[in-house]
């Protein structure tokens, strides 16, 4: 385990705003004062790996190499539940075991490399694991410093054996557009997804369509997102983060 030079840490959390982003950040510029430190998302849906673990592999997809990022969302803390470093293409990802890391395995098919950390501080919380044992692990893996690891197989990661998509709502962005489980890449743009009631076509983007149609696209992480055209798909359709859609179908564009 020989990190190459990290140039950036970012931060992914369910966190929100408030006091827990800033403690983090706060020891990390402490420790680190040299790297910057970039808040990627902090709303993602609380106590929920299983669908923040979908949205990380197209969050990281555009961003710059070299980066590690420090990812809890983690509602075990204080549980047995391991800590994990993973290396793909140069990046590393820092995060608990509960599947949040495992379609990072889908998306590389495979070649990453897994380690569960042993190392533990002196002092921890048993709940705020993302302070003082996550960003000190960190710290320690940016300055070349013994996390006492040992190589995990990526079969015995938490979350392995979940299908490579989900047709499930993962994110509720600020302007009601629902962001999905499913990659965009090689759909049938001629199928509607079926969500709920309603079988919403595709189109390229919000221009195309009537203000206050709904419509499916890809959107700018490769994901299917759903949308409305000047207004909220989470309010028109009645759906949150974790509810299921689907199936694409195939209808005549004039139904």
């Amino acid at each position: 385990m020989s990190p190459a030079a990290i140039r950036r840490i970012v931060l992914v959390t369910d966190f929100g705003g408030g006091l827990y982003v800033g403690q983090m950040r706060a020891c990390l510029g402490a420790l680190l004062p040299e790297l910057p430190l970039i808040d990627l998302v902090h709303d993602l849906p609380p106590f929920r790996p299983d669908l923040a673990a979908y949205l990380l592999p197209a969050l990281v997809r555009d961003m710059p190499g070299n980066t590690l990022y420090l990812c809890v969302v983690d509602p075990g803390v204080g549980g047995d539940r391991a800590l994990l470093a993973v290396e793909s293409a140069g990046d590393w990802f820092i995060g608990p075991d509960n599947g949040l890391l495992a379609p990072l395995i889908h998306q590389s098919g495979g070649v990453v490399s897994v380690w569960r950390i042993g190392w533990r501080p002196e002092r921890m919380s048993p709940s705020f694991h993302g302070r003082d044992w996550f960003v000190p692990a960190a710290v320690r893996l940016c300055l070349g410093q013994d996390l006492r690891v040992s190589g995990l197989e990526t079969s015995g990661m938490a979350g392995t054996d979940w299908p490579p998509e989900r047709y499930a709502i993962l994110y509720v962005d600020r302007f009601g557009n629902l962001i999905s489980g499913l990659n965009a890449r090689g759909r049938d743009r001629r199928h509607r997804l079926q969500v709920g009631e309603r079988a919403v076509r595709n189109a390229c983007t919000f221009c195309q369509v009537a203000p206050g149609e709904s419509f499916w696209y890809e959107n700018a992480f490769g994901l299917v997102e759903i949308a409305v055209n000047r207004g909220r798909a989470d309010e028109m359709l009645g759906l949150a983060a974790g509810d299921l859609i689907g199936p694409f179908i195939a209808l005549p564009d004039a139904v």
